[in-house]
């Protein structure tokens, strides 16, 4: 159906389905997860959210540091915080995971 408007993108996808699905090996508890960019856009909201309110940086180093700042505050409140559908998927990533760990 798409591949004769977007010829180049089809070929993309067939060449590397594979590797765009791998999030397809894992449990589908925790799929959603994996695939969904929430953490991502979250991060960069409350990045934007914390130097907007600075009304002047005095240099790209007090940006980065802010940015930083920001991203390990986030780490820091995300390192307590359990993922749904974790505690079901858990042995079988324990499975998919025991010859690296």
């Amino acid at each position: 159906k798409w591949s004769k408007k977007y010829p180049r993108e089809v070929q993309s996808w067939e060449q590397d389905l594979d590797v765009l699905l791998t999030f397809m090996k894992y449990p589908t508890s925790i799929r959603s997860v994996i695939y969904t960019t929430n953490a991502i856009e979250r991060t960069i909201k409350d990045i934007r959210k914390r130097l907007k309110t600075m009304n002047s940086l005095t240099s790209i180093e007090a940006a980065e540091k802010i940015t930083f700042l920001t991203v390990q505050d986030l780490n820091e409140k995300w390192s307590t915080r359990k993922l749904k559908g974790f505690s079901t998927a858990y042995k079988a990533l324990q499975d998919m995971f025991e010859e690296r760990y």
